[in-house]
């Protein structure tokens, strides 16, 4: 499993050195992150990725620096490219690594924030015909904080029950949400997109556009998200 504490956290701190200013992620930006943790892509093999679409960058004569580089997406296929690169080079050291960082976890904390995002589900805007799932979600989310401190599930078995959760929860916030507003955060999406979709291949734009519209989804509902990466 991948480095809950600090994966989101680095990756804006090495884009944002590499850009020379402080840059706070945007939603995209958060979507894109989120995409490469779905993939279980390194926290190693983003950073490396970074510094590589940077490293090309610097090397352009400046006339060719048309735009200013703003999003993560700018580096999307660099990150990929160091992501096969070091699968191909050491799966099983990249497993023991892996594995190392999973210490560190309060069984404690875990089931606090379990029951800190039952109660947010429970009082989040949602519409009447989501509210039956977002409910039923909460008393999951209780029953699971429970579990946790019976440390009678792992990490990973958490991970894995969230999943599937937020899955049901963005689900039927998608069929109570009104389609000028889906379609409202596509074209915000792809407008975003649109200086970086060259660097990025077809399947890579769907998924950034489904989870860039997922993460506007539950911040217009104020639901929390689920995952143990959001912990810290």
């Amino acid at each position: 499993m991948l480095n809950y504490s600090n994966y989101f956290t680095e990756i804006e701190e090495r884009f944002s050195q590499r850009k020379g200013m402080i840059h706070l992620l945007s939603t995209l930006d958060w979507s894109l992150v989120e995409i490469w943790k779905d993939a279980g892509i390194p926290l190693d093999a983003v950073l490396r990725g970074i510094d590589a679409a940077f490293d090309h960058w610097d090397k352009k004569p400046e006339r060719h620096k048309v735009r200013k580089v703003n999003s993560l997406a700018f580096c999307a296929q660099e990150v990929l490219i160091a992501a096969q690169e070091m699968a191909s080079a050491s799966v099983g050291a990249a497993s023991a690594q892996t594995e190392a960082r999973d210490t560190g976890f309060e069984h404690q904390r875990i089931a606090d924030y379990l029951s800190s995002n039952a109660r947010s589900l429970r009082s989040a805007a949602v519409p009447p015909p989501a509210r039956q799932v977002i409910a039923q979600t909460a008393d999951e989310l209780d029953a699971l904080s429970q579990t946790v401190r019976d440390r009678l599930s792992s990490n990973e078995e958490v991970e894995q029950r969230l999943t599937v959760l937020e899955e049901k929860v963005i689900a039927s916030l998608l069929s109570a949400t009104p389609n000028q507003s889906l379609l409202g955060w596509r074209v915000e999406a792809e407008r975003e997109m649109m200086p970086y979709k060259r660097k990025m291949q077809a399947a890579q734009i769907s998924q950034l556009t489904q989870q860039f519209i997922h993460k506007r989804l539950l911040e217009s509902s104020k639901v929390p998200r689920l995952s143990l990466f959001y912990l810290f």
